[in-house]
Protein backbone atom coordinates (compact mmCIF):
# COMPACT_ATOMS: atom_id res chain seq x y z
CA UNK A 1 0.00 0.00 0.00
CA UNK A 2 3.18 2.46 0.79
CA UNK A 3 4.71 1.85 -2.41
CA UNK A 4 1.19 2.46 -4.48
CA UNK A 5 1.23 5.90 -2.49
CA UNK A 6 4.40 6.94 -3.29
CA UNK A 7 3.92 5.82 -7.04
CA UNK A 8 1.08 7.91 -7.15
CA UNK A 9 2.77 10.90 -5.13
CA UNK A 10 5.76 10.82 -7.65
CA UNK A 11 3.35 10.96 -10.55
CA UNK A 12 1.52 13.93 -9.39
CA UNK A 13 4.90 15.87 -8.39
CA UNK A 14 5.86 15.32 -11.98
CA UNK A 15 2.56 16.56 -13.25
CA UNK A 16 2.56 19.47 -10.55
CA UNK A 17 6.30 20.09 -12.33
CA UNK A 18 4.77 19.87 -15.90
CA UNK A 19 2.24 22.37 -14.88
CA UNK A 20 5.02 24.30 -13.80
CA UNK A 21 6.74 24.40 -17.20
CA UNK A 22 4.07 25.37 -19.06
CA UNK A 23 3.30 27.92 -17.19
CA UNK A 24 6.99 29.20 -17.03
CA UNK A 25 8.09 28.76 -20.42
CA UNK A 26 8.56 31.48 -23.06
CA UNK A 27 7.25 29.42 -26.23
CA UNK A 28 5.07 27.09 -27.68
CA UNK A 29 7.49 24.70 -28.39
CA UNK A 30 9.40 24.77 -24.72
CA UNK A 31 5.83 24.45 -23.18
CA UNK A 32 5.29 21.32 -25.26
CA UNK A 33 8.78 19.74 -24.30
CA UNK A 34 7.74 20.81 -20.65
CA UNK A 35 4.45 19.41 -20.45
CA UNK A 36 5.05 16.74 -22.61
CA UNK A 37 8.00 15.20 -20.43
CA UNK A 38 5.95 15.50 -16.96
CA UNK A 39 2.30 14.49 -18.09
CA UNK A 40 3.54 11.47 -19.67
CA UNK A 41 5.88 10.29 -16.66
CA UNK A 42 3.15 12.04 -14.03
CA UNK A 43 0.23 10.17 -15.72
CA UNK A 44 1.81 7.09 -16.14
CA UNK A 45 2.96 7.07 -12.67
CA UNK A 46 -0.33 8.18 -11.20
CA UNK A 47 -2.10 5.46 -13.37
CA UNK A 48 0.09 2.91 -12.56
CA UNK A 49 -0.19 4.18 -8.57
CA UNK A 50 -3.54 3.70 -8.68
CA UNK A 51 -3.82 0.32 -10.15
CA UNK A 52 -1.50 -0.78 -7.31
CA UNK A 53 -3.75 0.57 -4.43
CA UNK A 54 -6.77 -1.13 -5.91
CA UNK A 55 -5.45 -4.59 -7.30
CA UNK A 56 -8.43 -5.99 -9.29
CA UNK A 57 -8.33 -2.44 -11.44
CA UNK A 58 -4.22 -3.39 -12.00
CA UNK A 59 -4.81 -4.40 -15.38
CA UNK A 60 -6.85 -1.82 -16.48
CA UNK A 61 -4.94 0.66 -15.44
CA UNK A 62 -1.74 -0.79 -16.97
CA UNK A 63 -3.30 -0.48 -20.10
CA UNK A 64 -4.73 2.61 -19.90
CA UNK A 65 -0.84 3.92 -18.62
CA UNK A 66 0.82 2.47 -21.96
CA UNK A 67 -2.02 3.82 -24.35
CA UNK A 68 -0.65 7.13 -22.41
CA UNK A 69 3.01 6.18 -22.74
CA UNK A 70 2.49 6.12 -26.49
CA UNK A 71 0.04 8.73 -27.21
CA UNK A 72 0.94 11.68 -25.70
CA UNK A 73 4.16 11.84 -27.41
CA UNK A 74 3.00 11.22 -30.59
CA UNK A 75 0.19 14.08 -30.23
CA UNK A 76 3.36 16.62 -28.73
CA UNK A 77 5.22 15.87 -31.71
CA UNK A 78 1.85 16.28 -34.12
CA UNK A 79 1.41 19.79 -32.16
CA UNK A 80 4.86 20.87 -32.53
CA UNK A 81 4.96 20.36 -36.28
CA UNK A 82 2.08 22.04 -36.93
CA UNK A 83 3.10 25.13 -34.84
CA UNK A 84 6.33 24.95 -37.24
CA UNK A 85 4.20 24.71 -40.33
CA UNK A 86 2.23 27.82 -39.31
CA UNK A 87 4.64 29.90 -38.67
CA UNK A 88 5.01 29.81 -34.91
CA UNK A 89 8.02 32.19 -33.94
CA UNK A 90 10.31 30.69 -31.90
CA UNK A 91 11.48 32.88 -28.78
CA UNK A 92 14.11 35.86 -28.80
CA UNK A 93 16.12 33.61 -26.65
CA UNK A 94 16.78 30.69 -28.82
CA UNK A 95 19.74 30.46 -30.10
CA UNK A 96 19.73 26.91 -31.97
CA UNK A 97 16.91 26.27 -34.24
CA UNK A 98 17.26 22.74 -36.00
CA UNK A 99 13.68 22.33 -37.45
CA UNK A 100 14.07 25.63 -39.78
CA UNK A 101 15.64 23.84 -42.85
CA UNK A 102 12.49 21.01 -42.06
CA UNK A 103 9.83 23.59 -42.13
CA UNK A 104 10.54 24.85 -44.99
CA UNK A 105 11.21 21.89 -46.69
CA UNK A 106 7.10 20.95 -45.77
CA UNK A 107 5.96 24.22 -46.79
CA UNK A 108 7.41 23.97 -50.53
CA UNK A 109 6.57 20.77 -50.71
CA UNK A 110 3.03 21.59 -49.71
Amino acid sequence: MIIGWCVTGFGVLFLFLGSLGVYRMPDVYNRLQAGTKCTTLGAFCTIIGVGILEPSWFWICLIIAVFVLLTNPISSHALGRASCLSGVALCDKTKVNQSKDFCKEEQNDS
